[in-house]
């Protein structure tokens, strides 16, 4: 049995393949733990340091362009609204997301994180902000070191921080933010039925993890795609069967989002890119027009072929 080197954070829905009773066919996955994943996404982008990894799909998109050889597969982990992303400070006369256009707004960590594109796409989409009259202030720099961002990107001033800018009134928003003052909140109302408004009107959805493998290992082992696939899925599986049945103990907000999701007989995790073209499609078209990557990609492209008619 082959040895693979894998890192995914532990949430619910692989919680079985980390256990070990749920097992990829011909696979040994050793998981290694990386207790702050982005951390993760930087070391497989720059390093190829894991054989499989998750990582950010705007990241992977990104570092994809750059020829980072590596390759996705259609299983995402993780999604959220990113209406209660968008932070602002209650003291201050932002009120409404039409009141940034020709301000300063913090992104947390760099330009590309899925997060920001995602919390940018719902300024454009649902309130008509022009996001190029926005000067974006980064808290970090970028997974993909090669990457340069539009001129409307600038760092943060040396010995600063987003949440102290954001207090002090430099700053209008800010976005992906775990803030300690009780002064920074969201700016839109009731962000989390905004979520479930824009999934019902539009099925805005967003996608913020996959899963990629190295090129070299994909091409030793022609197998791993599906196994990798096939794995997550029975784990996914099994985690939604437990939340239906009442059986998680101490669920967490994600938890309660994909409870949620279930009510209204809504699989909270699909894999594969056929329940999940509209979503990409979108965050394509908002990667491409936030100058993340410089043209749009077909969907299929950017996905194993052996994985690309799979669904779980």
């Amino acid at each position: 049995m082959t040895a693979i080197k894998i890192v995914s954070r532990t949430q619910g829905n692989n919680a079985a393949l980390k256990n070990g009773s749920v097992t990829a066919d011909g696979f040994e996955l050793q998981f290694e733990e990386v207790p702050v994943l982005a951390q993760a996404f930087r070391r497989m982008v720059r390093e190829l340091e894991f054989d499989v990894c998750e990582m950010a799909l705007t990241t992977y998109l990104c570092a994809r362009e750059h020829g980072v050889k590596f390759t996705a597969l259609p299983i995402f982990p993780v999604r959220a609204f990113h209406h209660g992303a968008i932070l602002h400070n209650i003291k201050s006369d932002t009120r409404d997301p039409a009141d940034l256009q020709g301000k300063r707004v913090g992104v947390n960590r760099g330009y590309t994180v899925t997060t920001g594109v995602w919390a940018r796409s719902i300024l454009q989409d649902e309130y008509g902000v022009d996001l190029s009259k926005i000067t974006w202030v980064l808290s970090g720099d970028e997974h993909v070191e090669a990457y340069v961002p539009p001129p409307n990107v600038e760092s943060v001033p040396a010995g600063q921080t987003i949440e102290e800018l954001l207090l002090e009134g430099d700053l209008a928003a800010a976005i992906g933010l775990s803030p300690d003052s009780s002064h920074i909140q969201p700016l839109i109302a009731d962000p989390l039925d905004a979520g479930f408004d824009a999934f019902k009107n539009r099925g805005h959805y967003p996608i913020n993890h996959l899963i990629v493998v190295r090129n070299e290992v994909l091409d030793a082992h022609p197998g791993i795609a599906v196994a990798v696939f096939d794995a997550f899925t029975e784990s996914k599986n099994r985690y939604l069967e437990q939340l239906q049945n009442g059986e998680i103990t101490n669920p967490d907000s994600t938890d309660n989002l994909h409870a949620r999701m279930l009510e209204s007989d809504t699989d909270p995790l699909p894999y594969g890119i056929a329940p999940n073209r509209g979503v990409l499609e979108d965050l394509i078209a908002h990667a491409t027009t936030q100058k993340i990557i410089t043209q749009p990609i077909d969907v299929e492209s950017v996905f194993a072929p052996a994985t690309r008619q799979l669904t779980g």
